[in-house]
């Protein structure tokens, strides 16, 4: 599974990231979880399963839907985002995959 997260300057989706990316090795989950800022969401795209967006950016997420071409993009809840709940985050990806 490849989950992309899109964010805004970075800090806080890096450690949510990095939680997400613990959360799967704990579980035995192959999965590539990786964020990069919204302009550069167009180069990263195409290699992902789900697009998950930071609060500050889901105002993007008819954009971002437009160029992930029916793959899903979704934006993450701020009681998950705000507490880096990695693990919360991963499951709701997961699921949304699975559909």
């Amino acid at each position: 599974m490849n989950i992309l997260l899109i964010c805004s300057a970075g800090m806080s989706t890096c450690m949510l990231m990095k939680r997400m990316q613990q959360a799967a090795a704990a579980k035995h989950i192959n999965a590539k979880i990786w964020a990069v800022q919204a302009n550069l969401a167009q180069e990263h795209i195409l290699s992902a399963d789900i697009v998950l967006l930071s609060p500050q950016v889901r105002y993007l997420q008819n954009e971002i839907g437009q160029m992930a071409q029916g793959k899903p993009v979704l934006p993450i809840d701020l009681e998950s985002y705000g507490n880096l709940n990695g693990e919360r985050v991963l499951k709701m990806a997961m699921r949304q995959v699975k559909r």
